[in-house]
């Protein structure tokens, strides 16, 4: 795997395990944590959606699903 995919994935896991740990959080509280643009927390944000691991209940504002997630070092 690419060097660039792992950052991607680990940053992506990162993310959520966030969400989860907070319960809601906004898309500007993701952007200051991590340090990185709005546009590159909203593409992480997609694939969580995608894969039914986060939900946006109000623009803006995003938590976790009930979908189980096996996590792995």
């Amino acid at each position: 795997m690419k060097p660039s995919t792992n950052r991607m994935l680990n940053r992506i896991k990162s993310v959520y395990m966030f969400i989860n740990k907070r319960g809601t959080v906004t898309t500007g509280e993701l952007v200051e944590e991590f340090g990185i643009t709005p546009r590159t927390i909203q593409r992480d944000l997609n694939v969580l959606v995608y894969n039914d691991l986060v939900k946006s209940p109000s623009r803006g504002k995003w938590t976790t699903t009930k979908k189980k997630v096996k996590m792995s070092s």
